[in-house]
């Protein structure tokens, strides 16, 4: 028995680099989200908690879990937890123009726009008040609980920073400050591999988004890290079966 490597179709050929190092590292085989086989255990790239749950109630383990991926794939869900949690984000369910407007479940900037009239107000979206330093966020990588590294998005063009959309990315080193605020979150959410988003209010960091199915390009594009193979050795080592002949 195998493990599984989930992508849907279209996200498994633009991360084509990811499957082959996951794949290759891990003995595991691609398929698609409406697989219902046996695994060994489930490395889950869908943003949907869902297809983590169906195997969990299996007693299949899933990276990452259901639990993790439900909250992280729900922006509103997440930002009333950090809050009720102590860590800082930018007020939502705000209505007061300008403010930024996006899909609740939204990935990569897609859906975002910045809206400057209270009609643009829609309570099925995440309607949050802008922070100061527009087109300027942070990722950090997080695995098995350790931070791996950071990197600046900037962009000089949109208030979106998003590598995807063009942003300028650079390695960043985060203050002391900054490491308490990650570890503290860390703490909160208990996932496997994924990233944690910061914008920037006022110089100070504030909490934007976990991201379950994180990508690699800026960590090979900044660094000489080869994440893909830590996350290999970290499957290895928690997942009952390791790494199947």
């Amino acid at each position: 028995m195998k493990p599984i490597l989930i992508y849907p179709t279209e996200e498994a050929k633009r991360n084509a680099f990811a499957v082959e190092k996951l794949c290759g590292g891990l003995g595991a085989r691609l398929v698609t989200p409406d697989y219902t086989g046996e695994a060994a255990y489930v490395i889950n790239r869908t943003n949907d908690y869902r297809v983590a749950e169906r195997f969990e109630k299996q007693g299949v383990q899933v990276l990452n879990s259901a639990a993790f991926s439900h909250l992280a794939n729900d922006k509103q869900a997440c930002y009333d937890f950090m809050e009720k949690n102590g860590v800082p984000i930018m007020p939502t369910r705000y209505a007061v123009p300008p403010f930024v407007k996006k899909p609740k479940g939204g990935h990569g900037g897609q859906g975002v726009v910045w809206c400057d009239s209270a009609a643009d107000y829609d309570e099925t979206m995440v309607c949050q008040q802008p922070a100061s330093d527009l087109g300027k966020d942070l990722r950090v990588w997080v695995l098995g609980g350790e931070i791996v590294t950071a990197v600046l998005r900037v962009s000089e063009t949109d208030f979106r920073s998003n590598f995807c959309l063009g942003g300028r990315a650079v390695p960043y080193t985060l203050s002391e400050e900054e490491t308490t605020l990650v570890k503290k979150i860390i703490a909160l959410v208990h996932g496997d591999y994924y990233g944690i988003d910061f914008v920037f209010h006022r110089g100070k960091p504030v909490f934007n988004e976990l991201e379950d199915t994180v990508g690699a390009r800026m960590v090979y594009a900044t660094s000489d890290i080869d994440i893909l193979e830590k996350y290999c050795d970290y499957i290895k080592k928690v997942c009952p079966l390791g790494c199947p002949s």
